[in-house]
């Protein structure tokens, strides 16, 4: 039987097509103007990977402090539309000013506040997930979702990637073409973000006390308290946390990567654009997979793939290295990503999502901190790139033990 969307499920997977644009420029042409920038200021490939990779660290770290706090106020009554509309307002703006700055340290503090909106965004965005659909179709909408997002996506980079290629032959600087580049993923963000805003209701809350702010903070403690003792979500968090980190880290320094080992910069926007053109058919498939084994032996696979993703960049260094493993990283990114979080959803109480998503990005996005910051540090003490980058493999495998493990606990507790 095909499996066909309400509209409150297509509204929220809109919003992953929105939000999934200022992703890919994140991991496309945000560092390649960054590069740009920080050569006409006479920053060396090595530490413009780093300074790349300690921006990003900064930005995932203040999520990661913010988000089980703002998660937690979200939970009440009618606050996580306001909270999630005001994260990715400041996502967008930050994506138009970014256009229109010349100075690579002023780029990245705004790069570093914009992103932060952007993942901020992300953990109500996650935690809407409870509301907008039932636990058993959890699953495929969540890989809908990325799956949508993948090729939505492709829209607004395609028109951008012209721009930035092709400005020059129509007398354009490369700033106008950074601004128009920026400002139209911004409007793409905006415009697909607007039909959730208008149409979510929050159906799982929490009740408000008589102050918002104190009431949400204890509920966040005894979340904290609860965590410890539900071990089947402790240890499947503690597992995203080292899995999922490669897999950002991956995500947010792989165009950085290529740029540093002096690889085409247009042979590097093109081959992320074949990530994302796989990764569509990816997810569907592996959702279709969903209905003849469980989303355990799934994301395993996907663990695995990574795993050895990460040992092939050791010898990577030409362009063809760096297409294949785009390819690659798009047959496992999207899944690994949607199944996590459908899973995720299923064995949390719904009405406390937003502080357990708030949690989860700590495990997610806010783990990335480490990932970065090792390819950037192991990259400044070895000046070996492809050393620091294939160190990520350990990542990956301590997250499939710890994975493994979590799944045996919930399938015990739900028998």
């Amino acid at each position: 039987m095909k499996f066909k969307l309400t509209s409150l499920e297509k509204k929220w997977v809109l919003y992953d097509v929105g939000n999934s644009a200022f992703t890919l420029m994140v991991s496309t042409i945000f560092p390649i103007y960054f590069n740009y920038l920080a050569g006409n200021a006479g920053i060396s490939d090595v530490d413009y990977l780093a300074y790349w990779g300690y921006a990003t660290s900064i930005c995932t770290l203040i999520v990661a402090i913010l988000g089980p706090t703002l998660g937690a106020v979200a939970d009440t009554k009618n606050f996580k539309k306001i909270i999630f509309t005001v994260s990715m307002g400041i996502g967008v703006v930050g994506c138009v000013v970014l256009g229109f700055l010349s100075s690579w340290l002023w780029f990245l503090v705004v790069f570093v506040l914009a992103k932060t909106g952007y993942s901020a965004s992300l953990v109500f965005y996650d935690s809407m997930l409870t509301d907008v659909t039932e636990p058993d179709r959890m699953d495929t909408v969540s890989s809908h979702g990325y799956a949508w997002g993948y090729i939505g996506s492709c829209i607004p980079f395609i028109i951008s990637l012209v721009i930035v290629l092709g400005g020059g032959n129509f007398g354009m600087e490369m700033q106008v073409t950074m601004i128009l580049a920026f400002l139209i993923t911004a409007l793409w963000w905006l415009c697909t973000s607007l039909p959730l805003i208008r149409s979510y209701r929050q159906k799982h809350f929490a009740d408000a006390g008589a102050h918002v702010v104190k009431t949400s903070f204890i509920r966040l403690g005894h979340t904290l308290k609860e965590l410890a003792r539900e071990k089947h979500i402790f240890i499947f968090l503690l597992a995203f946390f080292f899995y999922i980190d490669g897999v950002y880290t991956v995500i947010d320094m792989a165009t950085a990567y290529g740029q540093a080992l002096g690889l085409d910069s247009t042979g590097l926007l093109l081959a992320l654009l074949v990530t994302q053109v796989v990764a569509f058919p990816s997810v569907l498939i592996f959702s279709r997979i969903l209905k003849k084994t469980n989303p355990e032996k799934i994301i395993t696979v996907c663990i695995l793939g990574y795993f050895c993703i990460a040992v092939y960049a050791y010898w990577l260094d030409t362009q063809f290295d760096f297409w294949l493993l785009a390819i690659l990283v798009g047959m496992f990114q999207g899944t690994i990503q949607a199944l996590s979080r459908s899973y995720f959803a299923k064995i949390i109480p719904a009405e406390k999502s937003g502080e357990y998503f708030g949690i989860y990005d700590i495990c997610g996005k806010g783990a990335s901190v480490i990932g970065t910051a090792l390819v950037s540090v192991l990259s400044q003490l070895t000046g070996e790139i492809n050393i620091a980058v294939s160190a990520l493999s350990v990542m990956f495998l301590i997250g499939l033990v710890l994975f493994r493990y979590a799944a045996k606990l919930n399938q015990e507790k739900q028998s």
